[in-house]
Order: structure tokens, then C-alpha cells, then sequence
């Protein structure tokens, strides 16, 4: 998949198109239904194009409000390139787009920068000045300005519709579980294995410990996570939290990898969360800790199995 950055730079060989409009945020499974529908309509010349935005929205109309993301935009974009479509354009996000009389936005950007012919979006994809652009104005001016409006019906998982919120909502309770079966797959985060104060090979448990691109939204605790080395994926018990049994203050990501005994100084990562073993707690003292690491350590191992 092609990724352009600006409106500007966007290819002339990729009109007309048919773009699948949103900001795509964890690229969760109504995500992928808004991509899988631009693609199954692009036919014959036209290409399927995602058109989404850096930064979030609410960073520039809610500064200090704004959602902590699931994904970092280059996950994202690596993700929706799975989906199969040929290119991304990412739009900056300003006031002055902000401001755009949704006509305007579709008029000017979507039909005039990307040449689209079909328009593909959810249910309930908000556009232009002060959110006024919906679904039914889309079909109203795809009636006026000649293009298809398709808008994707909501994705369902455990009855309740799929959103970006409904995830990081689950996710800050702990329910990686639950935040996995709406995005299609694990909650993960990217990082490099970073030197540490070896506390954990002293306790008998070795650990590699993460240094994460992006801030977590799941809450301190020990986790099942699968750790993706490269092509290599291994088991593993992730602490993540401050350590309050040694009184330390400061939130670390500490991996023990099950069953294995290399060297991953400075190597990228990438964490899968699977499920939640239990809440971080402070134990008596080291004796009672490394009982609870044991088990912890065979909770993953059932979790995780082979």
C-alpha cells in the first residue's frame, strides 16, 4: 500500500477512487468492514483509497480531552494495509479544516484532491464545520455532486456495536479479552527492550524490560501477553506497573519470556496482551512475591497454551 502524507502529493494515477473515509483509531472490526466495503467496490480504474487523519480530531478541537490512542498513526496505517487497499492519503488535521462547511470538505477534498466517485463510511461518521456532515448528507450530496455514498451499518460483537470507545473503555477495565474479539485481535504495543536494575534475575525470573512507544490503556497488573520478536513470537508474563512490594515509584513494562534465555537488549518488540492474570499488589516481602510470580507464571502458561 502507497501512503502519502498530504493532499498535495496525492497521485494522479490513483483517480478516480473510492474512498473509505474515518479516522480509523485501533482499526478495530467496523473499521474493517468501512475498508473491506471500499475495496469490494473498486472495480475496473477506480482504487480503493483510506483517507484518515494525524493528528485525532479531538487533539486539535479538545486539546487536553482528547482519547489516549490505541494505535500510534504508522500501527494504524500498517494495519489498515492489511485490508488490501492500494493507498492511504493522511490528512493533516487543523482549525482550518476543522472550519470546512462539510460541502466544502467533500466538494474540494474528496472529490476535487482525491477524485473519489464513491465515498464509503460508517454509520455514524461525523464531517466538516462544527460535526454537521452525517450520513444523510453525504447520500444528499452524492446526490448533487454525482458520486456514490455507501455507508457501512454498525459491527456488532457480544450485542452490543463495535466503537473505538467501547474498546479503550474495556481495555482500561482490564478486559483485554474484550477489547480483542471487537478489534479482531490482540491490543498490542510496540517498544524496545531497554536495560533495567535486574531485579528480576535476582528473584530467580528474569525479565526484558520495555521501553513502550505510546502510553498504555490498560490499567497496572500482571498479563499474559505473546512477545514478537522479529518473526519469532514467544510466551510471556508481563508485570506491568511500579513495583510496590520494593516501594518503587516508577511504571515499568517487565516481560518474562517463558522458556527462554537469550539476550534482547535493544531489539523492537512488540506486545500482544491476551488476558489479565491479576491486579498489582505489594506482597509481605520477596519470599511471597516470587510464590505469586510462579503462579502467575502458570496462569500463562494456561492462558497462552502451547
Amino acid at each position: 500500500m502507497r501512503i502519502v502524507r498530504t493532499l498535495e502529493s496525492f497521485p494522479p494515477d490513483a483517480r478516480p477512487s473510492v474512498v473509505a473515509l474515518g479516522v480509523f483509531d485501533g482499526v478495530h472490526l467496523g473499521h474493517r468492514a468501512i475498508l473491506d466495503t471500499a475495496v469490494a467496490r473498486a472495480t475496473g480504474a477506480s482504487k480503493a483509497v483510506a483517507c484518515t487523519f494525524d493528528p485525532h480530531p479531538a487533539e486539535v478541537l479538545q486539546p487536553g480531552r482528547a482519547p489516549l490512542p490505541i494505535t500510534t498513526l504508522e500501527e494504524r496505517l500498517a494495519l489498515i494495509a492489511e485490508s488490501g487497499l492500494e493507498l492511504a492519503v493522511v490528512v493533516p488535521f487543523t482549525t482550518v479544516l476543522a472550519a470546512m462547511e462539510p460541502e466544502a470538505f467533500v466538494s474540494e477534498i474528496l472529490l476535487g484532491s482525491l477524485g473519489a466517485r464513491e465515498i464509503v463510511v460508517g454509520f455514524n461518521h461525523r464531517f466538516g464545520r462544527a460535526a454537521r456532515g452525517d450520513a444523510r448528507l453525504l447520500r444528499e450530496l452524492g446526490g448533487r455532486f454525482g458520486f456514490h455514498a455507501e455507508v457501512v451499518p454498525h459491527t456488532d460483537v457480544d450485542g452490543a456495536p463495535v466503537s473505538s470507545s467501547a474498546i479503550r473503555a474495556a481495555l482500561q477495565r482490564g478486559e483485554v479479552d474484550v477489547a480483542a474479539r471487537m478489534l479482531g485481535r490482540p491490543y498490542f504495543v510496540g517498544g524496545e527492550v531497554v536495560g533495567g536494575a535486574g531485579r528480576g534475575r535476582t528473584l530467580g525470573f528474569p525479565t526484558a524490560n520495555i521501553a513502550a512507544q505510546r502510553q498504555l490503556l490498560v490499567p497496572p497488573g500482571v498479563y499474559a501477553c505473546r512477545l514478537h520478536v522479529g518473526e519469532v513470537v514467544h510466551r510471556a508474563v508481563l508485570n506491568a506497573g511500579v513495583r510496590p512490594t520494593f516501594e518503587e515509584r516508577v511504571f515499568t513494562l517487565e516481560a518474562h519470556v517463558l522458556d527462554f534465555s537469550g539476550d534482547l537488549y535493544g531489539r523492537p518488540v512488540r506486545l500482544d496482551f491476551v488476558t489479565r492474570i491479576r491486579e498489582e499488589r505489594k506482597f509481605p516481602g520477596v519470599e511471597a512475591l516470587k510464590a505469586q510470580i510462579a503462579a502467575d507464571i502458570d496462569a500463562a502458561r494456561m492462558a497462552l497454551g502451547a
